[in-house]
């Protein structure tokens, strides 16, 4: 029996952003990003899908609010 260990990956927007530590949840990914991608504190976290040995999770951009 073979165990092989998959990375993660995460795209927003078009981009492929790394797995900045393998420890953190998705969404306390998505909280480091925000400070690069201000729009990620609303956005909704989706997967992770298997694609190339890889977990892809996506960051969707959440609905606005209006004041």
């Amino acid at each position: 029996m073979q165990i092989t260990t998959l990375t993660r990956t995460f795209k927003y927007n078009g981009a492929t952003l790394r797995d900045p530590d393998p420890k953190q949840t998705p969404e306390q990914v998505k909280e480091f990003y925000s400070m690069a991608y201000p729009e990620l504190t609303t956005a909704v976290v989706e997967g992770p899908e298997e694609n190339n040995g890889q977990l892809q999770y996506s960051f969707r951009k959440g609905a606005g609010t209006k004041a």
